[in-house]
């Protein structure tokens, strides 16, 4: 997909009608802007996931807040190793001593190996489930696609998918906040 919209780009791209008329040049600035916006949409899975589902469903997928119970250990964990990023961070805030601030430092050297440790499971599980995505896909080819049933049948699961790409972004960015505040 990448190759294609880079070549894509270089055909539509505005620099490409720098000695054509300003509604010309309008229109190939929309035109890239269109390729470009649509890009982003399709690269990112929970992103090319919604855009499926908006497609096959008519509207936005229901956003649901009950994590699944497959989940509930680690959205536990997450919850409290950014609890404890937070209350060190609190800490080292009221800190202004320079000795105490370096006895901080070691704390703070371990809750962030903590904190990537559960990064690296949220990426581990997103990669299972990038290639479950990867098999549906490979599984909605161009026969399958006349075959409303079987497409029907798979879009439950895609919705799932979904809501667990979000579960895993938000999460991502929960522990990516912490660590860049704690590298501070």
């Amino acid at each position: 997909m990448k190759q294609r919209f880079l070549a894509l780009s270089a055909e539509v791209h505005p620099d490409r009608v720098h000695g054509a008329s300003p509604a010309e040049k309008g229109a190939a600035q929309r035109r890239y802007a269109e390729l470009n916006a649509a890009y982003q949409r399709l690269r990112a899975p929970k992103e090319r996931l919604q855009h499926l589902l908006e497609l096959e469903g008519g509207g936005k997928p229901e956003q649901v807040q009950r994590i699944p119970p497959e989940l509930m250990e680690m959205s536990m964990e997450i919850a409290q190793a950014c609890r404890q990023a937070d209350t060190f961070l609190e800490e080292r805030n009221r800190t202004t001593s320079p000795l105490l601030r370096v006895q901080l430092f070691e704390r703070g050297q371990e809750l962030m190996e903590r904190l990537r440790a559960v990064r690296q499971e949220i990426e581990s599980r997103h990669a299972i489930l990038v290639n479950e995505l990867k098999r549906l896909d490979s599984d909605w080819g161009p026969d399958e696609v006349r075959d409303g049933a079987r497409r029907r049948s798979a879009l439950p699961r895609l919705e799932e998918l979904w809501r667990l790409f979000g579960y895993f972004a938000r999460w991502t960015g929960q522990i990516e906040e912490r660590l860049v505040q704690i590298s501070l």
